[in-house]
């Protein structure tokens, strides 16, 4: 059984049992209307408590059951069910009621729910909109302008948030099902009535249209492109308009035709590959994880400080060790500016911003922090002072420790050879900012323990982050696969195009900015170290383009200096303005090479900027330094900001066709040379008429 049936006195308890997350198979659907229909015929019976086992409600969906064939009861039938039962029916919540799980929750007369819980509707988030009423019912329960916030960006709200919101009648502190009873108690002592939300008329307000366009505007900006929260807000403008069933008949068509998207299979895609990248071949449940209760972090810089507000984020007790009081002092401010505006932003309220800063502390010397139970190293990106660091912390450092370095493309089997535990050594690379960005990198070397990976894993989670594991190479996955695109990008620049140009095809496909205004962002002069870093390796008969450096070298580091390939005007500008000086710069650096310059059309830009990262990462994947194509996916979902409605670069190569991206490979190797040698596994894949996720 799914659905247990018990009686309490008066009271029926009606209790999901579909482990993990209890989400709402077919079982569990027909389990519903069973127990509600043996509750309602119980004259003993005077009303309902629906809960869900261990520490969920319900999840939401059984995904699987996407694209196939639906089986009754439909939700919407159990959900009209519950709504019509002649005796109260209170839904008990605690962790998730996402999606389904909160539909069928608003299908019930009354919610409580503990502080933990989280209420939402993230149905856009896998490229559909909700489908069992949730559109209809939520703007009846707490009003449009805040339903529709819910509804477009599929962010949950967690228990106080909800109850102020007006989605629960009362918090449950302890024992839910004790305060879901006693609740339920009070209703029936009470003659509270049945509120039913289908029946609930919608009152918009005068100006709903605004609020509705308004909407509209935030979900553009917030996800560019993606169609299903555009849809969604067409699905709660008809539940303004239209009567409860015409709405909820219509909102069945949109789902009808998102399925079947493209979108919502590469965001369903997307939302496995997650999950995916959780799994380790040879690490299961038999390594355990080392406890982590306190870090340090080496180096106060922008990632040393950021790294460090990860775990004061986290809850744990964190060292910062500098190489100066100085340099020390200036990250402590960097740290507290950065917090002091996420309360003026009010994402954080004062308190949290103290506690969090009470969690940061100043360490003296290596012999302070000997005790910590991680430490990553987070000083400059050259070897030589990775393996000082590291000799340092290998005499410092408690047995047991993960030592970890926050290189982000130095060989992590060199800087373990600085210590005596190369087992205990792993590169947990952050992408900047380190306390925003949700990739964390982890980078397996050659002797590092499976006990030390899976602490590297739980760790990720733990401070909020999508960990990824992969192998040694220069630059590892992400950034090595990006570097391809980058490459592309300046000699597209080199040959023709300009910078706004390539900036405006690839911003259009979906990137959050183009590769220049990037590097501007990111600093000139750090790609500028990167490349010096490979001066002595790189063969001279490869193509190099020297333009980028010819900016370093004019001291246009990008918005730091207020000019990079494009102008920034004012004091701390963020907009990018086209530079003629730039334009005369690759004038005069396309000259130098003897590269006579030619118009090029935006698919030529897209094609090599995205073919370009699609060979190499597929030369990554053969080589064994990605686990797999999803996993390359999910780092430059994270990493990259690559457009979650594209599923990744691997899955839009799948969507395309991988036949069509290894003939254009072909082609460009033709006319570009041997940098675009095709790997063996884009052949292979191309050639078996399969997808990179096929294999």
């Amino acid at each position: 059984m799914t659905v247990h049936y018990q009686q309490q006195g008066r009271i029926a308890v009606l209790t999901v049992d579909n482990p993990p997350v209890n989400a709402l198979s077919v079982a569990v659907r027909q389990g519903l209307v069973d127990t509600i229909a043996k509750a309602a015929a119980d004259p003993a019976v005077q009303a309902v408590v629906l809960i869900g086992k261990g520490n969920t409600f319900i999840a939401g969906a059984d995904i699987r059951e996407f694209g196939k064939p639906p089986q009754p009861p439909r939700l919407t039938e159990a959900i009209a069910k519950i709504e019509a039962s002649a005796k109260p029916v209170i839904a008990a919540i605690d962790g998730a009621a996402l999606g389904g799980g909160l539909e069928v929750a608003l299908g019930c007369h009354f919610r409580v729910a503990t502080p933990r819980a989280q209420l939402g509707l993230p149905e856009v988030k896998i490229g559909l909109v909700p489908g069992a009423g949730g559109v209809e019912r939520l703007p009846r329960a707490i009003g449009l302008e805040p339903a529709l916030k819910m509804i477009a960006s599929g962010d949950p709200a967690r228990g106080q948030r909800a109850k102020d919101l007006g989605i629960v009648e009362e918090i449950i502190e302890g024992d839910l099902l004790k305060g879901a009873i006693a609740f339920a108690e009070r209703v029936l002592n009470e003659k509270r009535p049945i509120r039913r939300l289908s029946q609930v008329p919608l009152t918009a307000p005068a100006d709903w249209s605004q609020q509705v366009a308004a909407a509209r505007t935030a979900a553009n900006r917030a996800t560019r492109g993606q169609i299903s929260p555009q849809r969604a807000i067409d699905c709660v403008e008809n539940a303004v308009k239209l009567p409860f069933d015409r709405a909820l008949a219509e909102t069945v068509r949109i789902i009808g035709e998102l399925i079947p998207s493209e979108q919502s299979k590469a965001l369903r895609y997307a939302f496995f590959a997650e999950r995916e990248a959780a799994k380790i071949p040879d690490i299961d449940a038999s390594v355990q994880a080392k406890p982590i209760k306190t870090g340090a972090v080496i180096g106060a810089g922008t990632m040393g400080a950021g790294i460090a507000m990860c775990f004061a984020d986290a809850g744990i007790p964190v060292q910062i060790l500098e190489s100066s009081p100085e340099a020390l002092d200036r990250g402590m401010t960097r740290i507290n500016d950065l917090y002091q505006e996420m309360v003026q932003k009010g994402r954080i309220r004062e308190d949290d911003k103290k506690k969090r800063l009470g969690l940061i502390s100043r360490a003296t010397g290596y012999d302070k922090i000997g005790d910590a139970d991680i430490v990553i190293e987070a000083a400059f990106e050259d070897m030589k002072v990775k393996k000082e660091v590291f000799g340092l912390l290998d005499r410092a450092m408690k047995l047991g420790a993960v030592l970890a370095s926050n290189t982000s493309s130095l060989d992590v089997n060199e800087i373990s050879t600085a210590t005596k535990r190369p087992e205990s050594v792993i590169g947990l690379h952050f992408f900047s900012p380190a306390n925003v960005m949700k990739l964390l990198e982890i980078v397996r070397g050659a002797k590092t323990s499976r006990e030390v990976v899976a602490t590297s894993q739980a760790l990720a989670k733990r401070i909020a982050k999508v960990g990824v594991v992969c192998g040694v190479c220069h630059g590892f996955v992400a950034n090595r696969s990006r570097g391809a695109f980058t490459r592309e990008a300046n000699f597209l620049v080199d040959e023709g195009a300009s910078p706004q140009q390539v900036d405006k095809v690839l911003y259009d496909f979906g990137m959050p900015m183009g590769p220049f205004a990037v590097a501007d962002l990111a600093g000139i002069d750090v790609g500028w170290r990167v490349r010096r870093s490979l001066d002595a390796t790189r063969p001279n008969n490869i193509r190099y383009s020297p333009t980028a450096d010819r900016l370093y070298e004019r001291g246009r580091y990008g918005q730091k200096t207020g000019k990079g390939w494009y102008r920034y005007e004012g004091a701390g500008g963020r907009t990018p303005v086209p530079d003629p000086e730039v334009e005369q710069i690759i004038l005069q650096s396309s000259k130098d090479q003897g590269i006579t310059r030619r118009p090029i059309s935006d698919e030529e830009i897209l094609a090599r900027c995205m073919y370009a990262a699609i060979n190499e990462a597929a030369k990554i994947l053969d080589e064994g330094v990605a686990i797999r194509a999803s996993d390359i996916d999910v780092m430059w979902l994270y990493g990259f900001g690559f457009p979650r409605w594209r599923g990744g670069p691997m899955h839009y190569a799948d969507s395309i066709g991988v036949a069509k991206v290894y003939d254009a490979v072909r082609k460009f190797e033709k006319e570009q040379g041997v940098l675009w040698t095709p790997s063996p596994l884009l052949q292979r894949v191309a050639e078996s008429g399969k997808g990179f996720n096929d294999r």
